[in-house]
């Protein structure tokens, strides 16, 4: 099958593909886009079960390092105030984590942004081909309306004027014939005419789900940010209430990552199944949906010089006709003007629709054509299997690092509030504050002395 214009596969989308997957009985599953089948189903499962795998070995080992930590530590001296060794190490390691984790936000940012592109990309070409669609159905009511307005008035009344010439008249009729039979021929060629698959609404309904996408990836990178920025600063100002909250929300975003991170590898697995061979799927869900036959689908789809032209024998049919009633009409008038003056009106009034007809089927023409779908077609899949695709793996790269970075920080936070110094509640109040115990004992010994 021939590849949409400046459409290849990437180098991602080969790598993914061969990647090799297995339904939930571990039994091998073909890399082939199959969605309604439930063994490619669970494969894809499977692969976002993963990221479940991960989240629990992540949970296991943080519980098991701060069960340690808690329980296994040497007692201190007595009386000692030193940072036990390796108190420096712990922190500035939860530090670097944190450090980590804003660049993976950064990437995570960048990665939304080319999946929004990719999405909008597909989005504009379902649109462009809308309007192709609407385009070809509108043209062609407008000439079979415009053909069937003349055929009822102006032929009509080109017969009655004429009927005292039998010959004048057969050939009126026999514009009429051709007239009705180019109306007959391009009723056909409104394919997409009551197909009940509307590009339109499948650009917004994409767009519908993008929009929620987005917002919900920058609501999470935002809340990463938020968590790893308080947690340094809680570090910096040695702040215990503001680590240990800053600790459960750490806790509550390395799930919200291994979830993301799950739903990103699955989709990015199913995406790459259908870049490395979207014709296929395709030309068979489009059939289905819409009932059209595989030829016009073909035609568009692959548009290459195996297939050829559906319309082209109803196209060459109709130009031949409107060649046939210009001339006809030519011949009426250098014969019937002379003998019926009345006939020039309805004459000169039918070479102008014909002209305006003429016009207008050059332009469906052009509008059959196959470049123009099979363009937006090709765009399509630019913006789904390249600027998408390439958007997810960088998400997929931010949940790995924020998984990662979440995690340390996670182990290292315990082990740095530890050493952070005693708090005294009241080492920071006024002097003048009457509430301060101190300065309220100076006050009952002033009154004592006098």
């Amino acid at each position: 099958m021939g590849a949409p214009p400046g459409y290849r596969p990437s180098a991602w989308v080969h790598l993914l593909h061969q990647l090799p997957r297995a339904d939930f009985q571990l039994r091998p599953v073909p890399s082939g886009f199959a969605p309604q089948e439930q063994e490619y189903q669970q494969a894809l499962l499977l692969v976002a079960a993963l990221a479940g795998l991960g989240l629990g070995l992540s949970l296991i080992s943080i519980a098991v390092y701060l069960i340690r930590f808690c329980c296994c530590r040497p007692p201190e001296p007595p009386g000692a105030k030193s940072p036990p060794p390796g108190g420096g190490c712990v922190t500035w390691s939860c530090i670097a984590a944190l450090l980590v984790g804003c660049a993976g936000i950064g990437i995570g940012f960048y990665g939304n942004s080319e999946t929004s592109d990719g999405v909008s990309q597909l989005s504009s070409a379902l649109l462009h081909a809308n309007h192709t669609l609407s385009a070809i159905d509108h043209l062609v009511l407008e000439m079979v309306e415009r053909l069937d307005e003349a055929v009822r008035t102006e032929l009509t009344t080109l017969e009655e004027v004429l009927v005292q010439r039998l010959e004048l008249v057969a050939a009126a009729r026999g514009a009429r014939r051709q007239a009705e039979a180019v109306a007959q021929q391009l009723q056909a060629l409104a394919f997409w005419r009551g197909v009940p698959l509307s590009p339109l609404q499948v650009a917004e309904d994409v767009s519908f789900v993008e929009e929620y996408r987005w917002l919900a990836y920058v609501l999470l990178l935002l809340l990463e940010l938020l968590v790893c920025l308080f947690t340094l600063l809680g570090l910096a100002k040695q702040s215990k209430w503001l680590v240990v909250v800053m600790t459960v929300m750490s806790l509550l975003v390395l799930v919200l990552s291994w979830g993301s991170m799950g739903l990103e590898a699955a989709t990015a697995v199913g995406l790459s199944d259908f870049c490395s061979s979207p014709d296929t799927y395709i030309l068979n869900l489009t059939q289905e949906e819409t009932g059209l036959s595989s030829d016009i689908l073909n035609y568009y789809f692959l548009c290459n010089q195996a297939v050829s032209n559906p319309f082209q024998q109803r196209l060459t049919l109709s130009q031949r006709a409107l060649a046939n009633i210009h001339s006809q009409l030519q011949g009426l008038e250098r014969e019937a003007v002379p003998q019926f003056p009345s006939a020039q009106k309805p004459l000169l009034s039918l070479e102008e629709t014909l002209n305006v007809t003429e016009g207008d089927f050059h332009q469906l023409v052009a509008l059959l054509h196959c470049r123009g779908l099979h363009k937006d077609y090709g765009a399509a899949l630019r913006g789904l299997c390249e600027d998408a695709l390439e958007g997810l793996l960088f998400l997929l790269l931010f949940s790995l690092l924020s998984a990662g970075a979440l995690a340390t920080a996670l182990c290292s936070l315990p082990r740095a509030w530890a050493l952070f110094p005693p708090s005294d509640d009241y080492d920071d109040a006024d002097d003048d504050d009457p509430f301060n115990p101190q300065e309220s004992k100076r006050f009952v010994q002033w009154q004592s002395s006098i």
